[in-house]
């Protein structure tokens, strides 16, 4: 299964990269654009679909899958050393996550207090990381994994769980745009990890949405940050109440 979702995501990049809509992916293969993004939706694909869909980039089903092992190749986390150098310098750090949601060059410098020779020498240093290929003309390519992820008790998951608490939960989630629940419960061992397993798919969902959305210009996204956790605990507030 976890391959299959792979390859689906690789395909949905591959689309992405020759510019290809679902309107336009619709009017090649014949098919309603209601039916194409539910076809995604559902990961739901024969194997004549696949081999169409690869048409529509002039490719064969077998460079599809060379495309997901070249991905596999890449790096899907940093070592402790490049996440201490990348969050020790602010500046960086904010290049880095800018690039991992797909901004270009100039798109940083216009929104960032950082010049165009700035912000290469960052884009250079992320080169040498080998978290990105710096191209002619200064074009960026990604080169990590579909899955990447921060270090778990990593230095930037640190850095920035550090910020949670007092920046991220200052709001009182009422806007259009946000949400908050709070659910408490009692789970046996077994429902525990039932849960964190839909946790991990609601990830996994969130990560494939934030790809699909990437080719639209920055106006038409926000930066947005959902915070999911789960852990054994009690209200401290009846604490005193415990026997």
């Amino acid at each position: 299964m976890a391959q299959t979702l792979h390859l689906i995501n690789t395909l949905k990049k591959a689309l992405k990269a020759h510019g290809l809509t679902y309107a336009d992916i619709a009017k090649k293969i014949d098919m309603s654009e209601a039916s194409i993004k539910r076809m995604f939706s559902e990961k739901n694909f024969t194997l004549n679909r696949l081999e169409q869909l690869c048409q529509c980039m002039e490719l064969e089903l077998s460079d599809l899958l060379t495309l997901m092992k070249e991905d596999e190749a890449n790096i899907s986390q940093l070592s402790d050393e490049q996440e201490k150098e990348i969050v020790n310098d602010l500046t960086l750090l904010l290049v880095t996550v800018c690039v991992l949601n797909r901004w270009t060059l100039d798109e940083i410098s216009e929104r960032y207090k950082i010049s165009e020779t700035e912000a290469i020498q960052y884009l250079c240093k992320l080169d040498k990381l080998k978290i990105i290929d710096l191209l002619p003309k200064n074009r960026i390519k990604l080169l990590v994994a579909s899955n990447f992820s921060w270090r778990r008790n990593g230095s930037i998951q640190k850095f920035f769980q550090s910020k949670v608490e007092k920046e991220f939960f200052s709001s009182r989630f009422n806007n259009s745009n946000e949400r908050l629940f709070v659910v408490n419960g009692m789970l046996a061992n077994s429902s525990n990890i039932v849960f964190q397993k839909k946790m991990e798919k609601l990830v996994r969902e969130f990560n494939e949405l934030n790809d699909s959305d990437a080719n639209l210009s920055l106006e038409e996204r926000t930066g947005t940050t959902a915070v999911i956790a789960i852990r054994n605990w009690n209200y401290g507030v009846f604490e005193h109440l415990r026997k």
